[in-house]
């Protein structure tokens, strides 16, 4: 992916008007690319004239930010306690069968990206998964396909079938 190093200068020149903090930057970042290109935040350091190595720190220290491109759906699956229990690493698997790729990586079609965490705070209602944001709760085995035909794009002969 190209990066467009005027767009990165011109998150910077609105964060420094609002006076954003070096987070809130990085987050601008991400969601224009989709993860923190290493061009970008050497523009950032140079501009805010802080060290790379304090960027990288922070970028590094946070898990909602990834130095690696990620798909255009992040798929979370919980393996905390209760997740585990409830039966977190078979739903893992299923993802990972899927979509052909195991956790922390992303499908060769970008399409997904597939994280674990170890809590997401929601035990009650575990085992969890969240895509793109939403949580799912109570997950099953069975229901992992659902929540991937909510973002596959339908084949030819489906499409042709809509028509």
């Amino acid at each position: 992916m190209e990066i467009d190093l005027k767009r990165v200068e011109s998150i910077i020149d609105k964060a420094k008007t609002e006076e954003q903090t070096l987070i809130s930057m990085l987050q601008d970042i991400q969601e224009e690319y989709n993860y923190l290109p290493q061009e970008a935040l050497v523009i950032l350091s140079k501009r805010l004239e802080i060290p790379l190595i304090n960027i990288y720190g922070i970028a590094t220290f946070f898990k909602s930010f990834s130095l690696t491109p990620r798909g255009k759906h992040l798929l979370t699956v919980c393996l905390g306690t209760a997740c585990h229990v409830r039966g977190g690493p078979k739903i893992l698997e299923e993802f990972e069968r899927k979509l052909k790729i195991k956790a922390c990586q992303t499908t060769k079609d970008n399409l997904y990206t597939l994280e674990t965490v170890n809590c997401l705070g929601c035990c009650a209602i575990g085992p969890i998964v969240v895509k793109d944001g939403e949580y799912f709760g109570q997950m099953t085995i069975a229901k992992t396909g659902s929540i991937l035909k909510k973002t596959q794009p339908l084949s030819k002969a489906k499409r042709k079938k809509k028509k």
